[in-house]
């Protein structure tokens, strides 16, 4: 007597918990290299090859090489790497600071008006350790107290403004549930939605 089949009952699956967020390419490949060169170069020139002559001097030319690089992408780079689309203005800056304690301010898809201006402090103090740096080892600076002095406070200011990047960094990755370094690895943001703010629409 034959058996009877017996039926297979469909693994079940459960629903996506909601939409997949959109992703958009915010940060192109000079941006990030620039960013990882200089956050490399920086840690070590300040730490373990701090005194070590050589390397260091060789390091902060790497350095400086990717700044002028990224300088000059910055005025002729479409998107989110062209200062035109985030340097903030006064009004913009203080609006952006009031926000904060109130947890009121937007998610920008590119720099937001805090991290801009960080971002353009950063600039200069790399500005000016390379120079100064550079300075020193010239015939007509060596040895020049001021110059070495300089380089010195401006490094430790540096270090300070770095601390402070990556904790603005990591309270915004919390605020506003995006991992910010991951995105500098990869390029991709989530698109903008709600009241975020998309500074640079025209994609890279």
């Amino acid at each position: 007597m034959p058996q009877s089949a017996q039926a297979i009952a469909p693994v079940a699956t459960a629903p996506p918990a909601g939409p997949v967020p959109r992703r958009v390419r915010v940060w192109d490949p000079i941006v990030r290299i620039f960013h990882w060169t200089v956050v490399g170069g920086v840690i070590a020139n300040l730490t373990y090859l701090r005194h070590a002559e050589t390397p260091h001097i060789y390091v902060g030319y790497a350095v400086v090489a990717a700044l002028l690089v990224r300088l000059g992408w910055g005025f002729v780079a479409r998107g989110h790497a062209r200062f035109t689309s985030f340097v903030p203005g006064p009004r913009r800056l203080v609006g952006y600071f009031a926000a904060m304690p109130g947890k009121r301010e937007p998610r920008y898809v590119g720099h937001n008006p805090a991290g801009a201006a960080m971002i353009v402090l950063l600039l200069v103090l790399l500005a000016t350790v390379g120079a100064t740096g550079w300075m020193m080892g010239l015939d007509a600076f060596w040895g020049v107290a001021w110059v070495e002095s300089l380089h010195e406070v401006t490094a430790n200011v540096l270090i300070g403004a770095v601390a402070l990047h990556v904790v603005g960094a990591i309270v915004e990755s919390i605020r506003h549930r995006e991992n910010l370094p991951l995105a500098m690895i990869t390029g991709y943001k989530r698109v903008a939605e709600g009241t975020d703010i998309d500074n640079a629409p025209v994609a890279d």
